[in-house]
């Protein structure tokens, strides 16, 4: 594969270079998704400078994310990744085309087409994130009761809203019903023993893992001690291992005014861009997304007073220990060449 693939580029003027195509996609490939799956993999355009971004529907988790939501959100979040890493290489985006409707078989999610070195289509600030992208962990550690500084809740919700999504980040009634509406979704899907079987798969148990995916046991994080804070109980361990979390975690929702494969995939890259900021910043961040992934829940999720759009994510902020680093899947495993072979 990987022969084949560096020799579409060569010839391709203003395009990556092969070993410059190799990191986009690693860069990529570090994006967060549900139960760390890494549903994606690339191609590079075969009519110009440019790289075709694929949801993997193999690698999806069916019963917590039966519509595929989660598994573009994840794919968006790899868009952005790539996006910064294009960035920081001089390779500025020229147009970003997502797909409007249902993924289809072997038709790309989205299309990044790259215009001539030098002329800047991005911001340069998001060249400035490439180094967050190696130190974005999810980090299901308590955090401190320090509150999260202004300035930087403001640069969050610009983060957010330069992808066309908005950032709101809860007062304390908010905070309290939201919460409680992920206790409720984590209660339902903890008394389903087909998603617990589902969510057991996806666990890595070191040192034994070498799949390159999954969730390795020291990064599952412990249960809150006070049971304020419901942190999805992958291990299905309860409260034997739990600590004391923060009184009121500071959240934050990302919505969409949409609903649809094209709002899901903005909305990851927005998730992603925010996560990268407050990475930047020295924040910590963790996504509640019990209730997203249950429609029972997911619609209350809409503050009833503003009701502005879907929201996709909940994400908890704040400053604490750094999250556990999970493992990853080779470039060679992502990167495939335009005739379609591996």
């Amino acid at each position: 594969m990987t022969g084949s693939t560096a020799g579409t580029m060569d010839g391709v003027p203003g395009g990556p270079s092969p070993a410059e195509l190799r990191e986009l996609v690693a860069a990529a490939g570090a994006a967060p998704s549900l139960h760390n799956a890494q549903p994606w993999w690339f191609r590079p355009a075969g009519d110009g400078p440019g790289v075709l971004v694929f949801a993997d529907p193999a690698r999806a988790v069916p019963l917590a994310d039966p519509d595929g939501r989660g598994m573009l959100l994840s794919v968006g979040a790899a868009l952005f990744n790539l996006r910064v890493a294009a960035a920081r290489l001089g390779l500025p985006v020229e147009e970003l085309d997502l797909a409007p409707g249902p993924v289809e078989p072997a038709e790309p999610v989205a299309v990044v087409r790259f215009g001539p070195r030098g002329a800047a289509q991005e911001p340069f600030e998001l060249a400035e994130l490439a180094e967050a992208i190696g130190q974005r962990h999810s980090s299901r550690e308590p955090f401190g009761n320090r509150d999260v500084p202004e300035a930087v809740i403001g640069e969050l919700i610009a983060a957010a809203a330069d992808e066309d999504t908005v950032l709101d980040v809860l007062e304390e009634a908010e905070a309290r019903r939201v919460l409680a509406l992920t206790a409720e979704a984590e209660a339902r899907i903890a008394g389903d023993a087909a998603r617990r079987a589902e969510t057991g798969s996806w666990l890595r148990a070191a040192p034994a893992a070498r799949t390159g995916d999954g969730i390795p046991e020291r990064a599952l994080g412990p249960q809150d001690h006070e049971a304020r804070l419901p942190v999805r109980d992958f291990a299905g361990r309860g409260p034997v291992h739990a600590q004391r979390f923060e009184a009121l975690p500071q959240l934050a929702t990302i919505a969409t005014r949409g609903d649809t494969v094209a709002d899901w995939l903005r909305a990851g890259q927005a998730m992603e861009r925010v996560w990268l900021v407050a990475t930047a910043r020295g924040l910590r961040v963790s996504v509640l997304h019990q209730a997203v992934e249950l429609p029972e829940t997911r619609w209350r999720l809409r503050d009833p007073d503003s009701g502005i759009g879907t929201v996709q994510v909940v994400l908890r902020v704040g400053y604490g220990p750094p999250g556990a680093a999970t493992p990853r899947r080779s470039v060679d495993d992502l990167l495939r060449d335009p005739a379609g072979d591996r």
